[in-house]
């Protein structure tokens, strides 16, 4: 049994010595499916790199605009930039006033039971009277009470039976306006409690917002005299 074993090992190492060394695999690739296959012994992966950097890029047709189409007069132009406005922007330094609202400022100064005005606060609307009370929603800086504001800024201004809309704002020579500060009101201390899942601490997070309160002491239509003469 040991010498068949020991037969059949000397057998297949001469078997070896005497078979010839294989080649190298060669693989195929092609650069285009017109093209001839090409013989490389390089791996796949660099047959792929090098045929992927020898193709011509491919460049997509810009659409050109049709021949009925007027053509654009802004295309060679820079846009603008688009600026955040935080206030609104101030009304015309010059309005000009129509021979039409000229004519018809007699009619709306003598309609009866009061006039109405929608004042501009800090960009704020408000529709009041005179003698209305105003309470806005923050607290006004540079201003003690007593003193007398005169609101310029009006979208509209009407009575019972004529309404003067501006666009978008009044000519501030139409009107007066006069609005005094009464005094600062506070709201009572907010505190909210503030917590986390899973946690003991708790914080607390205090507010007490102050408000500046007007009251409207004037609001007169002027005449068309009074419009034509110069401000001092």
């Amino acid at each position: 049994m040991s010498r068949a074993l020991l037969r059949s090992v000397l057998e297949l190492r001469a078997a070896a010595q005497t078979t010839p060394r294989r080649l190298a695999p060669a693989f195929v690739t092609s650069s285009s499916p017109s093209s001839s296959p090409i013989l490389s012994s390089q791996p796949p992966s660099s047959c792929s790199r090098r045929g992927f950097n020898s193709t011509t890029p491919i460049v997509e047709p810009v659409n050109q605009p049709h021949v009925n189409n007027a053509p654009n007069p802004t295309e060679n132009q820079v846009p603008p930039l688009a600026f955040k406005k935080s206030h609104p922007s101030p009304p015309p330094a010059a309005p000009v006033t129509g021979d039409s609202v000229r004519a018809l400022l007699p009619l709306l100064a003598a309609q009866p039971g009061g006039h109405y005005i929608t004042v501009h606060i800090h960009g704020f609307p408000y529709l009041v009277q005179e003698g209305d009370q105003v309470r806005l929603p923050f607290r006004m800086p540079g201003v003690l009470p007593g003193d007398v504001l005169r609101l310029n800024r009006a979208s509209v201004l009407g009575s019972r039976d004529y309404t003067l809309k501006g666009a978008p704002h009044v000519d501030e020579s139409l009107f007066e306006c006069r609005a005094t500060v009464l005094g600062v009101e506070s709201e009572p201390l907010r505190i909210k409690v503030k917590t986390k899942r899973r946690q003991r601490r708790k914080k607390q997070a205090k507010s007490k917002h102050r408000y500046t309160i007007l009251r409207i002491s004037e609001l007169t239509i002027k005449t068309a005299e009074e419009v034509d003469e110069p401000s001092v």
